[in-house]
């Protein structure tokens, strides 16, 4: 791996390949965004590379200090103790990096002899051990301890049993993740690899890791079979392997002895904090764990406009919290939903989800889901700068958290800040492999930055997910809404309008498929009559929160100066703002 990290906003593109080009020529080994492989998701590498970098560099400008995600690897780099700062333009540093030492290099023309650019070589250095330090790092050989975990085969017989194995296999990601010897890889880059057959040296060659780890879950009644192996990642051999025939109440002991074990096998010696840290669950309680799993599933899925499926998810979590009243994953779960149902849906019987995330982080202050869902709140209240504090924080916590980034990506794309949106929803794309929702967002994010290779790369990801969640329910119309989307930008127009014909007469009240239907004839299909004809139902009955969205889409640019279009809006607001619901839909 390289031994420093370039970030930057990509309007200094040109200055940062400049600093790269700078610290290659005293011999290190240098990374860019730039260098991202077609066959990896865009947030897995940044992320490792991240992680393993020495030095961070970031490149300060005014668009930088704007950027979420610049902000965020240089939190991360400060937390890290390995930030080096330089501006390119005199531009005022966001808090708290104003308060940290960097390098001038307004004008660089290259010069070694210019004092920041000495500034920049000096701590770089001081970080890495001097030039010629990338040498060792460059090489193909993997990181002396490092694991990479395997999604767990579901060999329950039952595709709904899936959520169960996944669950199994990223609690022990994060168990071995709290061993500070031990370099994991993330969930999503590990996740790549579910139900595929690949030889796991290559894999271990891929990801520069030293040992992988494979399993299987069979779980069947009050019984859970698990069967674990780590596999030497140089020779393809058994380093060690067990199975378990348990209860399901010793599912956690289990995931410990599972933990352990692993380490054990490689010969480290865990602290005491770090077993501590590895035992420390979120309920002891097997039976509120396995609702929250299921409704977690649920909840990943992306599906956000069939009311009737989160509530299912909704009753999901109220049974996990009255089984276990102190486990605070389920209430910041329950409160994500409760938020949704609010803000997409006008759900007038439920409670807005806000005491239910202040009551998770009163049970875990640390937990990123709440805090999500907080900054979610603030955002709908029009409090922009609460809720970018809020989200920070939230990410700082957990980056490797779907629901976070999720958030943050709504967030970012209703301040209109595409960039950072795009960054938030690729890391959603990798953590969830089932969601739509998220690579469909990245289908209009590229869209409006002018970035079509990467838009029909989204629009693919979508129409597959699409096609998988339509195969399991033909009656999913958010999975329909998305792939319309999808379809229109990959030039199948017709097969688009055949899509919208059959989802409006299975389903012609989901507000959020008509309104992703009318996206795609604005932004990919130029139609604006059928576009405005299916916004028609949405302006009526929409809720406050989803006329905000519609505010700023850009995917609705093209009809913001029609008439019709107008008068639909108006009177849309005008609603809202009397607080009105919008008539029921026919069947209600």
């Amino acid at each position: 791996m390289s031994d420093v990290f370039i970030s930057y906003a990509r309007s200094t593109s040109a200055q940062a390949q400049q600093v790269a080009e700078g610290l290659r020529a005293l011999g290190y080994g240098v990374w860019r965004d730039d260098e991202i492989p077609a066959h990896r998701a865009y947030s897995d590498v940044i992320d490792e590379r991240l992680r393993s970098a020495k030095a961070v560099v970031v490149v300060w400008s005014s668009d930088a200090a704007r950027s979420q995600w610049v902000q965020s690897e240089a939190d991360r780099a400060r937390a890290d103790e390995k930030l080096v700062q330089l501006t390119i333009d005199g531009a005022p540093l966001p808090m708290p990096f104003d308060r940290i030492q960097c390098a001038d290099l307004a004008g660089w023309t290259g010069d070694f002899e210019a004092p920041g650019w000495r500034k920049v070589a000096a701590s770089v250095a001081d970080l890495t051990g001097g030039a010629g330090a990338s040498k060792a790092m460059e090489s193909t050989a993997p990181r002396k301890l490092s694991i990479c975990v395997l999604p767990f085969a579901n060999m329950s017989g039952e595709a709904e049993q899936e959520y169960f194995s996944d669950g199994i296999s990223e609690d022990i990601i994060t168990d071995l993740s709290k061993v500070g010897a031990l370099f994991v890889v993330a969930r999503n880059s590990a996740f790549q690899f579910k139900g595929k057959h690949v030889d796991l040296r290559q894999i271990a060659r891929q990801l520069e890791v030293s040992h992988i780890m494979e399993g299987s879950v069979r779980k069947a009644g009050s019984r859970v079979r698990i069967t674990a192996q780590l596999i030497d990642g140089a020779t393809g051999g058994h380093t060690w392997a067990e199975r378990w025939d348990r209860d399901l109440t010793d599912i956690f002991a289990l995931q410990d002895e599972i933990s352990q074990a692993i380490v054990a096998a490689l010969k480290l010696r865990l602290l005491p904090e770090e077993k501590q840290a590895i035992e420390r669950r979120g309920t002891a309680n097997p039976d509120a764990y396995e609702l929250y799993l299921m409704a977690r599933r649920d909840y990943i899925s992306g599906n956000r406009g069939d009311r009737r499926g989160l509530e299912t998810t909704l009753r999901l979590c109220r049974r996990a919290t009255e089984i276990d009243p102190a486990y605070a994953r389920a209430w910041a779960l329950l409160a994500a939903v409760q938020t949704i149902l609010w803000f997409h849906h006008g759900a007038t019987e439920e409670e807005d989800g806000r005491a239910n995330a202040d009551r998770a982080l009163a049970l875990d202050p640390a937990l990123a889901e709440a805090h999500a869902v907080q900054a979610r709140h603030l955002s709908e209240q029009g409090r922009p700068d609460e809720a970018l504090a809020r989200i920070e924080a939230a990410l700082r916590l957990d980056p490797e958290s779907y629901e976070v980034n999720e958030i943050a990506g709504l967030i970012s794309f209703r301040q209109q800040r595409l960039e950072d949106a795009i960054r938030h929803y690729e890391k959603a794309t990798a953590l969830s492999e089932g969601d739509f929702g998220a690579p469909g967002m990245l289908l209009t994010g590229y869209t409006a930055v002018g970035d079509r290779q990467a838009a029909m790369r989204a629009a693919k990801t979508t129409l597959d997910r699409a096609e998988k969640a339509l195969a399991q329910d033909q009656s999913n119309g958010t999975a329909m809404g998305f792939g319309v989307n999808a379809l229109a930008l990959l030039g199948e127009a017709e097969r688009a309008r055949d899509w919208i014909r059959r989802a409006l007469l299975i389903d012609p009240d989901n507000l959020n498929m008509r309104y992703n239907f009318a996206c795609a004839m604005s932004a990919q299909l130029r139609d604006t009559e059928a576009a405005l004809d299916l916004l028609d139902p949405f302006f009526a009955r929409t809720t406050g929160g989803f006329l905000e969205h519609s505010r700023i889409d850009p995917d609705l640019d093209d009809l913001r100066d029609d008439p019709r279009f107008q008068a639909m809006f108006a009177n849309a607001e005008a609603r809202v703002a009397a607080g009105e619901a919008g008539p029921a839909p026919p069947d209600a």
